[in-house]
């Protein structure tokens, strides 16, 4: 079997895009939690489309715009939450775009009103490279509790 220089430099790519993903990932729950509007809005294109469901919501956002002013208006003083991805799926198509499936926990804490909601879900994102750089592209619930 002969290998060729080429497909160990794919390889590699390959591999350094995984990782890259896996953070961009981790970095949009730590921003979410955090309501870092400022890097988050790095993290995600312009273009974002998401949906969230929960056991009595679904929110659909259609835009970067619309996906912080959610956060914005979601995530403050009054609330506490941790995002947690976990056993992440990923799938490089090509140069410029991957799809990955993370199994989500999720607690949040509204203190205001001292209640707590935990859940699980599964998601199917969608990612673009754009000027060397991974981008959130699509959040689609698979299945969620």
């Amino acid at each position: 079997m002969t290998v060729s220089l080429a497909g160990i430099a794919r390889q590699l790519q390959v591999l350094q895009d995984i990782e890259a993903i896996k953070r961009l990932k981790h970095a949009y729950f730590r921003c979410v939690d955090t309501a870092n509007l400022a890097e988050l809005e790095g993290l995600v294109h312009p273009d974002v489309t998401t949906c969230y469901v929960g056991g009595s919501y679904r929110i659909e956002l259609g835009n970067r715009a619309e996906f912080l002013d959610m956060v914005a208006n979601a995530f403050n003083a009054e609330v506490a939450c941790r995002h947690q991805g976990h056993h992440p799926e990923i799938e490089i198509l090509d140069e410029q775009e991957a799809t990955g499936i993370w199994y989500l926990h999720d607690v949040f804490l509204n203190l205001r009103e001292r209640i707590r909601t935990e859940g699980t879900a599964l998601y199917r994102d969608r990612y673009v490279k754009q000027d060397g750089r991974w981008l959130v592209m699509d959040v689609t619930p698979i299945a969620s509790r």
